[in-house]
């Protein structure tokens, strides 16, 4: 079945007059200006930074002193968090605009130099505040009310006690913190900017380039030969670096297995959930309820099966649009969407929204060696969030563009309800934010659908985001718990052993044995691929914040009383 034809653009830019987008337009790249006017400025600051961080030394071993000392050292330290948070993101971004030039890879490394530093200046808080005690801190924060910032950080040093090192540790950790990024950094490099990406011939007679943007977007294609080409070529790329990737990921789950005894914990995965204070049966039983359901989505992988016309379905045929459609979604129409499918948050919550996708705050659309896939880095606390597309002009790139500005509303609204020491909010809630949004999405495309084609094309990309969302994290933090503890209990692991590992999960998930997906061998590769598994136990919050953000989104749509602003409150993290 196919829907043709386009959204009506002109229609939705007379409602939204001003937008202004266009695929070749500055307003389509984010400024960086609204960070540092120049890269002199950034100098400057960074310059400011180094001066106060002589003069956070001097809190070393006079913390305590007094009430007044206390306060003192506790503001400038998130002074200079806040200052050094600026710096990294004006880096951050500038590299990922073009991940192959020099001068912003050299400007990342300055400012992740400058971040270790702080870490080693400021190192000593921790130990100290643990040698005042929980009753002497609780009696500062009664002798002066302006302290009361600063409470929710101070439990958290005193409630680690157990796993904090002395003044001699801390200082030492916060040294190596210079010399523990390397697989990161080593990945980023390689997947991003040297990867030799292949070249195909499409059935059309068109050669595409499959980076991973292009990978992104060809693997959907209607003609099934075609995917099959795509992911063959593809996968088949990554599997010539399997050695190098292995090593990559093997160091940085050497990395946090050390840490994580350092820290004296059992192992990595309760080192990092502790962090929020999640007991480790959250990510456990989650895992477990994934498998238990699996016959759930191996009904779905069977249904689509059938709606596709195909007697097997293949790994390659998973990403494939139940439904075919010529719709397009400029970035000018996704926008106008997504502020229409917001509504139910409130005016405030779209004129906010509307600022920001007028106000340079996103890089758009896909360029050679601009960093693949999205973001939001809302870390510029003075400033405002900043959101990495590489929007195709697909519903998933619309679908995408409201999750990402889930997170940054989420960051915008909590940056200006709270003091930069508290603003910051846990990856365990941050998910929900944008999967709220994605709901209000769907819920809009599905009301103003023009047939039940489309409607079916909506419906069917909300399978696929359930799919992903859910059983696809699932299946990820399946896999991150397995190789994190195989190398937590001292085992070694090659490139081709991650495989094995990976390729059993996938499968297992997939129903291969069964008969539901057939996943071809080359393509167990995909671990590779995945930049979150080096941002340790990330993924299954994805699992979580779904089944969160459809609560959440479902109350409101619902018009049950007080949840649109229970829901906003909890976003700015105003206690209600």
């Amino acid at each position: 079945m196919k829907i043709a034809g386009t959204v009506s653009l002109m229609m939705l830019l007379a409602a939204a007059p001003g937008l202004g987008f266009s695929a070749e337009s500055d307003a389509d790249r984010w400024n960086l200006k609204d960070l540092y006017a120049t890269p002199a400025e950034w100098d400057k600051d960074a310059v400011k930074l180094e001066q106060q961080l002589q003069t956070l030394a001097t809190c070393s071993g006079h913390l305590t002193d007094s009430v007044k000392r206390f306060k003192t050292c506790l503001d400038l330290n998130a002074e200079v968090l806040k200052r050094s948070n600026r710096l990294a993101v004006y880096a951050s971004q500038t590299n990922d605009e073009d991940t192959g030039l020099a001068p912003g890879q050299d400007l990342k490394q300055r400012a992740e130099t400058l971040s270790s530093r702080l870490d080693e200046a400021s190192s000593f808080f921790n130990p100290e505040i643990l040698q005042l005690g929980r009753s002497k801190v609780d009696s500062f924060l009664l002798k002066d009310k302006s302290l009361a910032i600063h409470r929710h950080p101070l439990d958290d040093i005193l409630r680690t006690a157990a796993h904090t090192l002395d003044r001699k540790g801390e200082a030492l950790i916060a040294q190596f913190g210079m010399a523990t990024d390397a697989a990161s950094a080593v990945f980023s490099t390689l997947s991003a900017a040297d990867m030799p990406w292949p070249t195909v011939k499409l059935s059309d007679g068109s050669e595409v380039r499959l980076d991973q943007t292009g990978y992104e977007k060809y693997r959907a294609l209607n003609n099934r030969a075609d995917r099959k080409l795509v992911f063959d070529a593809f996968w088949a790329k990554w599997k010539e670096f399997e050695r190098t990737y292995g090593v990559s990921l093997y160091q940085q789950l050497r990395r946090d297995a050390v840490y994580a005894r350092v820290r004296r914990y059992p192992d990595s995965l309760t080192w990092v959930l502790d962090a929020n204070k999640l007991p480790r049966s959250i990510y456990d039983t989650m895992v477990q309820q994934a498998n238990a359901n699996l016959p759930t989505l191996h009904r779905y992988f069977r249904l689509r099966a059938r709606m596709l016309g195909l007697s097997e379905l293949r790994y390659y045929d998973v990403y494939s649009p139940l439904l075919s459609s010529d719709l397009k979604y400029p970035i000018a129409v996704s926008t106008q969407l997504m502020l229409d499918a917001v509504k139910p948050l409130g005016e405030d919550y779209v004129r906010a929204l509307e600022l920001g996708t007028r106000s340079r705050w996103m890089d758009v659309h896909p360029r050679p060696r601009k960093r693949s896939g999205a973001y939001m880095n809302g870390a510029a606390y003075d400033v405002h969030p900043y959101l990495l597309l590489n929007h195709n002009d697909d519903y998933e790139s619309v679908s995408t563009l409201a999750h990402e500005w889930g997170h940054a509303m989420h960051s915008y609204l909590a940056n200006k309800a709270q003091p930069f020491i508290t603003a910051d909010y846990p990856t365990f809630t941050a998910e929900i934010a944008s999967t709220t949004n994605e709901v209000l999405l769907l819920d809009h495309m599905l009301k103003t659908a023009r047939n039940d084609d489309e409607r079916l094309l909506y419906l069917g990309s909300q399978l696929e985001n359930l799919r992903g969302t859910f059983f696809k994290q699932a299946m990820f933090a399946d896999f991150e718990r397995e190789v994190h503890a195989r190398v937590d209990k001292g085992d070694s692991l090659t490139g081709e052993a991650i495989t094995k590992i990976y390729g059993d999960i996938l499968k297992r998930y997939h129903g291969d044995q069964d008969g539901v997906v057939k996943v071809d061998d080359l393509y167990t590769i995909e671990w590779a691929y995945v930049p979150h598994f080096y941002n340790r136990f990330y993924v299954f919050q994805y699992a979580t914040s779904i089944a969160a953000g459809n609560m959440f989104a479902t109350q409101i749509l619902q018009g049950t009383p007080g949840a649109r602003e229970r829901y906003l409150n909890i976003l700015a993290s105003v206690e209600i």
